[in-house]
C-alpha cells in the first residue's frame, strides 16, 4: 500500500495557568497545503506512538492540530484503490480505531484544535478526543465515505450521534454525501455541535490552547445537550430509510449499511457497534461501486482542477469590470455571482428601467438574506452592493473587460446583441456567451472580431452547480479562451473545454437519455412505467421532476436544436411538445400532474420498464461514442466530469462511461469500451 505518510509530531508546550505543560500532537506530511494530511498505516503508526509517547510525559492535556491550513482529510484514498483482500481492510480498521481510540480513553483530557479541512478520518480523530476546538476559517468538515461507496470505517458512524444526536448524524453521514457530497462550513459544523467552540484563525493555536487550559483548570465549563435516546432514534432511521428507498432504490450499499450503523449507535459507543463498522468498511470495501467512487472522487479532486485543453494561464487578459447583457433570474444570478468572487464593479443592461432595477433589487436581497442568516457580514455586503449596478445604456460597458449576455434563446437575438455590443467595448473585451445549445461560432460569424466570443454555459441554480462549460468557437483565440478560464476560477467553477457542437455535453448527453424515455411515451408506454425505467440507476431524480425543474419549454427548445443537427437520433416528441405549449405543471405537490396524462401524443406500442432502460442505455452508448469521434470534449473522462458535476450523475455509478463498460452496454452498442 502505497503512502505519503503523514508523522505526528510531539512536542511539550508551557500554557498559562497549567502546572504542566501540554502535549501537542502536529499531523504533518512534509508537503505544502495544497497536499493534504491523510492517514494510512504509516500516518496511524505514528500517531499511535506519538500518543503514548504524549501519555508518558504526563501532560496536563494532549492536543491533536494539523500542519497550516490543513487538519486531516481522512484515509490515503490511493492507498485503498490498492487493496486486493477483504483481510486487509478488516487490518486497516483495526488499526484506525486502536489509534483513535487511544484519544478517546484517555484519562488524560484530550483535545482536537482543528485547524483547517477534516474530512472522512480526519474528522473522525477530532471526534475521538474529548473536546474539540475548530478555525472559522476552516476549509470544510465532512464524512463523504458514503458517496465513494464506503461508511465512516473509524468510527464516524457511532460516535457523531452520540455527540450531536441521530437527526444531524444522519444528515452528514448519508444525506450530505448524497447531495454531489456536501461539505459543512466551520459555523454549520459548530451550531450542531460538532465543535465546542469556534474560534478565529489568526490566532488559533494560542487561542486553543488558552480555552483549553480553561477546560482542565475547571474556568470554563463545556455544555452539551443531552442525546435523545428514544423511540426517536428507530423512527429517525426508518424514516431515512424510506425515503432514501425512494429516491435511490437500492443503488447506493453504502447508504443502507451507514444506516444500519447509525441505529446501532444509539446505545453508545460499544464493542458491538465498532465491530460491525469493521465488517461494513471491509464489505463495502471490495465492491465496485468503491472504484466507482474513487474514479467519480478522483475526477472531481484533480481532473477538474486541471482542464484538459486549457490555454497558458499566462495568456489569460485582467477582468476589473463584468458587464451583463439582461437582467432577469439567470443574468442576476450571475451578477450576484461576479460581484462575490472577482469583486470588481458588474453592471446589468436591459430593455427597461424595470427589468434593470428588478435584477438590481435581487442582487442586493440577496446580499441582505446572507447578512441575516450570519453568512456575510454587513461591511462585506455593503461593499458588494455598491459593486453591481443596472442601466438601460449599453454605453456603459464601454470599459468592461469581459461581457455576458444572459438573453433569450435565440440566435437572431443573441447576433443582434454582438452586433451592437461590439460598436461599444474595447477591442481586447472578451464576449461571452450563457447558450444552452446554440452555436457560439453562428453567434460570432458577421462580427468584426469573432476570435473574442467565447461559450460560458452555467447550469442552474447558478451558485449551486460547478461545472461551467467554455466552449470554443472556430475562431476564438488562446487568449480569449484562458480569460474564460481565468474568470471560471476565480468564480470557483470546475471548468471543462468543449468543442462548439450542438448542446455541448450536459445538455446533449441529458436530451438523448430522455429522448429515449419520450420515444416510449410517444409509442404508448404509460407514462409512470417510462419516469421510472431509470430506476435501478439510482439517479438523482427521475425525468419528469428533472424536466419539471428544467422547464419543458428549455427542454422542447434544446431538443429542437439537436433534432435539427441529428434528426435520425433525436426525433421530435410530440408529447413533450403538448406539454411544452400547454403551460401545465408536470407535478403537483412531488407527484404526476393528472392534466398531463390528457395531452399525451401516443401510439399503441408500449415498452416495458426493462425495454425502456435497455434502450437509453443503448442510445447514451452510441452518443457518447459519437461526441468522443467528434472531438467535443479531449477524453470520455471529461464527458464523466460533466455529468457529474453538471447533471449530479452519481458518484456510486463512477461516470457514465465506466457504467457503460462494466454493464457490456458500451461494447455491445459500439463494439468496444471507452476505457
Amino acid at each position: 500500500m502505497s503512502e505519503i505518510v503523514t508523522q505526528a509530531k510531539l512536542r511539550l508546550v508551557a500554557v498559562p495557568g497549567l502546572d504542566r505543560p501540554a502535549a501537542v500532537i502536529t499531523l504533518d506530511n512534509g508537503l505544502d497545503h495544497t497536499k493534504p494530511n491523510t492517514f494510512g498505516p504509516g500516518g496511524l503508526t505514528s500517531l499511535s506512538q506519538a500518543i503514548d509517547e504524549a501519555q508518558a510525559a504526563n501532560p496536563s492535556f494532549i492536543a491533536v492540530t494539523g500542519k497550516p491550513y490543513i487538519f486531516c482529510v481522512g484515509a490515503d484514498l490511493t492507498g485503498f484503490a490498492s487493496l486486493t483482500s477483504r483481510d486487509q481492510v478488516v487490518e486497516i480498521g483495526r488499526l484506525g480505531h486502536a489509534t483513535f481510540a487511544k484519544l478517546r480513553e484517555s484519562s488524560v483530557p484530550t483535545f482536537a484544535f482543528v485547524n483547517g479541512a477534516a474530512m472522512g478520518g480526519g474528522l473522525e480523530v477530532a471526534l475521538h478526543c474529548h473536546y474539540r476546538t475548530l478555525s472559522s476559517g476552516a476549509a470544510a468538515l465532512a464524512l463523504p465515505e458514503v458517496s465513494l461507496g464506503l461508511i465512516p470505517g473509524w468510527g464516524g458512524s457511532q460516535l457523531l450521534p452520540n455527540i450531536i444526536g441521530v437527526v444531524p448524524a444522519a444528515q452528514v453521514v448519508v444525506q450530505n454525501p448524497l447531495m454531489q457530497n456536501k461539505m459543512l462550513k466551520p459555523a454549520q459544523a459548530a451550531e450542531l455541535g460538532v465543535a465546542d467552540v469556534l474560534l478565529e484563525p489568526a490566532d488559533f493555536l494560542e487561542r486553543s490552547l488558552e480555552w483549553a487550559a480553561g477546560v482542565v483548570n475547571g474556568t470554563i465549563t463545556v455544555d452539551r445537550p443531552e442525546v435523545d435516546r428514544s423511540e426517536m432514534w428507530d423512527a429517525v432511521i426508518g424514516f431515512a430509510r424510506t425515503e432514501l428507498d425512494k429516491r435511490l432504490h437500492g443503488a447506493v450499499p453504502s447508504a443502507s449499511r451507514a444506516l444500519d450503523l447509525l441505529l446501532l449507535a444509539k446505545n453508545g459507543v460499544t464493542a458491538e457497534g465498532i465491530e460491525a463498522e469493521i465488517q461494513a468498511l471491509a464489505d463495502l470495501a471490495v465492491t465496485p461501486e468503491l472504484r466507482s467512487g474513487l474514479y467519480a472522487f478522483d475526477l472531481v479532486q484533480r481532473r477538474a482542477k486541471r482542464p484538459a485543453g486549457a490555454p497558458d494561464k499566462s495568456l489569460a487578459r485582467s477582468v476589473t469590470k463584468v458587464g451583463i447583457v439582461g437582467a432577469g433570474l439567470m443574468a442576476s444570478q450571475l451578477a450576484l455571482l461576479f460581484a462575490k468572487r472577482l469583486e470588481v464593479p458588474v453592471v446589468l443592461t436591459d430593455l427597461d428601467s424595470t427589468r434593470v432595477d428588478k435584477g438590481v433589487g435581487y442582487v442586493h436581497a440577496e446580499l441582505d438574506k446572507a447578512v441575516a442568516k450570519g453568512r456575510m457580514s454587513a461591511g462585506k455586503a455593503a461593499k458588494l452592493r455598491g459593486l453591481v449596478s443596472g442601466s438601460v445604456d449599453k454605453s456603459v460597458f464601454a470599459d468592461a473587460d469581459f461581457v455576458i449576455e444572459a438573453v433569450f434563446e435565440e440566435l437572431s437575438v443573441k447576433k443582434k446583441v454582438w452586433a451592437e455590443l461590439e460598436t461599444i467595448v474595447k477591442p481586447e473585451a472578451v464576449l461571452a456567451t450563457n447558450t444552452s445549445s446554440l452555436s457560439v461560432t453562428e453567434m460570432a460569424a458577421e462580427l468584426a472580431h469573432p476570435e473574442r466570443v467565447v461559450g460560458f454555459h452555467f447550469f442552474n441554480p447558478v451558485a449551486l452547480m460547478p461545472l461551467l462549460e467554455i466552449v470554443r468557437g472556430e475562431r476564438t483565440d488562446d487568449a480569449a479562451l484562458a480569460t474564460a478560464f481565468a474568470v471560471g476560477r476565480t468564480l470557483k467553477k470546475s471548468c471543462v473545454l468543449v468543442k462548439d457542437a450542438p448542446a455541448f455535453v450536459v445538455n446533449r448527453v441529458l436530451t438523448r437519455l430522455f429522448g429515449e424515455i419520450w420515444n416510449a411515451v410517444d409509442a404508448g408506454t404509460p407514462l409512470k412505467t417510462a419516469d421510472r425505467a431509470l430506476d435501478p440507476l439510482g439517479l438523482p431524480m427521475r425525468p419528469l421532476a428533472l424536466l419539471q425543474l428544467v422547464g419543458p419549454a428549455v427542454a422542447a427548445h434544446v431538443g429542437g436544436t439537436l433534432h435539427h443537427a441529428f434528426p435520425d437520433r433525436f426525433p421530435a416528441s410530440a408529447s413533450l411538445a403538448a406539454i411544452a405549449a400547454s403551460g401545465v405543471p408536470l407535478m403537483v405537490d412531488d407527484r404526476l400532474n393528472p392534466e398531463v396524462e390528457g395531452l399525451l401524443v401516443q401510439g399503441d406500442s408500449p415498452l416495458t420498464g426493462e425495454q425502456v432502460r435497455e434502450r437509453a442505455l443503448a442510445a447514451l452508448a452510441q452518443e457518447i461514442r459519437l461526441m468522443l469521434d467528434e472531438g467535443v470534449v479531449a477524453e470520455a473522462a471529461d464527458i464523466d466530469l460533466c455529468m457529474i458535476m453538471g447533471a449530479g450523475w452519481p458518484f456510486h455509478l463512477g461516470g457514465i462511461t465506466p457504467y457503460l463498460d462494466r454493464s457490456g452496454v458500451s461494447r455491445a452498442v459500439t463494439g468496444r469500451t471507452f476505457a
